[in-house]
């Protein structure tokens, strides 16, 4: 039995792969960081609607693609490798799963077509379900929301906020809205969009289809977990390939360094710990669709086992290549910050792994 990414589906990265090479240069994301090309952002944003991304899991009957758990993955993982400066997880995969799941006739009618199209830019607040701070979080009542919460995902120009509420309720914000105070939070990673919102009485719009919220959530934490794990999977395969091809040119005392044993070694342990985990992505990314009993346990574990490789090979991979891997002059970084913020958004490892161990009774 075969099981891998289709044809379909190796295409649709490749087309993404090759959009991603051409536009999201070392030098233009350089210019992102320091403010000097503000236009980089839009650039991504309209090439990657163009291939589809917008209405990638956007059901058909709402003008989107339609295509599975598995598809979306593998371009969370291509997005990953360019280091793309654009809003996928939050905006187009959280959020219209969970308004497809949750939302009813009319409201997917209103918001599902803008989500197709780029139109409508959902930032999505979840960390209610996975593990708010102390002081801080959302409380529904008399139709309006108050409160704060934090590292809101995917945070740019957004038109609409999706909000989950501490009793598990699930809203749609305007975001232009009266109350409503967006505090822009600066990570590590200049090509992910984070924010803090506090909340004072703000009107909403309230998901209900009367289904199970605590369910659906769940379910859309799952996904977000494993293509923020697909993410950095492509984001570490790029570091490792960076790494081969300057050990091949690199010449130290008269030898290309990838003749020397150690390097040697250094490159082939990264490339028996990332193998691996495609097939553990793939199969985590399968169960959303096919075994969805089995999905909160392979998100906890996929998203936990590719944060700890993700971050081994973003270090080995810097120092194959010596002092330059720290400069701005490679970019090396970029990849290396991408890595490190997932490996905190919706769960660290040490919390993805007791949540793990309760969900099987240990």
């Amino acid at each position: 039995m075969y099981f891998g990414l289709s044809e379909e589906q190796q295409f649709f990265q490749e087309s993404i792969n090759k959009f991603l090479e051409d536009t999201v240069t070392v030098d233009a994301l350089r210019s992102h960081r320091t403010g000097e090309n503000k236009n980089l952002s839009r650039l991504v944003f309209e090439g990657l609607n163009e291939l589809g991304l917008s209405s990638l899991v956007v059901p058909e009957a709402f003008g989107g693609l339609g295509l599975d758990s598995l598809f979306a993955i593998s371009v969370s993982e291509s997005l990953g490798r360019g280091v793309a400066p654009y809003p996928f997880i939050g905006s187009f995969l959280i959020a219209p799963f969970l308004i497809d799941k949750l939302g009813s006739d009319s409201q997917k009618q209103k918001y599902l077509p803008g989500i197709a199209t780029g139109e409508k830019r959902f930032a999505v607040a979840l960390t209610e379900m996975t593990g708010r701070r102390i002081q801080s979080g959302i409380k529904y009542s008399n139709q309006k929301l108050n409160g704060r919460t934090l590292f809101v995902m995917d945070d740019i120009e957004s038109t609409h906020y999706l909000i989950v509420d501490s009793d598990a309720g699930v809203h749609v914000v305007d975001a232009s809205g009266d109350g409503l105070k967006k505090i822009e939070l600066r990570s590590v990673d200049v090509t992910s969009f984070l924010s803090e919102l506090a909340l004072t009485d703000v009107e909403t719009e309230a998901l209900d289809n009367d289904s199970d919220n605590i369910e659906s959530i769940q379910q859309a934490i799952n996904l977000g977990r494993i293509a923020l794990a697909a993410n950095t999977l492509g984001a570490a395969q790029h570091m490792l390939d960076r790494s081969v091809d300057y050990a091949k040119e690199r010449k130290q005392f008269g030898r290309q360094i990838g003749s020397f044993q150690a390097v040697k070694h250094m490159c082939a342990q990264m490339a028996s710990d990332l193998e691996p985990c495609y097939s553990m992505t793939w199969y985590a990314a399968h169960t959303m669709d096919h075994i969805p009993h089995e999905s909160q346990l392979m998100a906890c574990q996929t998203k936990a086992q590719l944060s700890e490789v993700g971050s081994s090979i973003a270090k080995t991979a810097t120092e194959v290549h010596g002092g330059m891997g720290f400069t701005d002059d490679l970019g090396l970084h970029y990849w290396f910050k991408r890595i490190g913020l997932n490996r905190q958004l919706l769960g660290s490892p040490d919390l993805l792994r007791e949540e793990a161990a309760d969900i099987q009774g240990l």
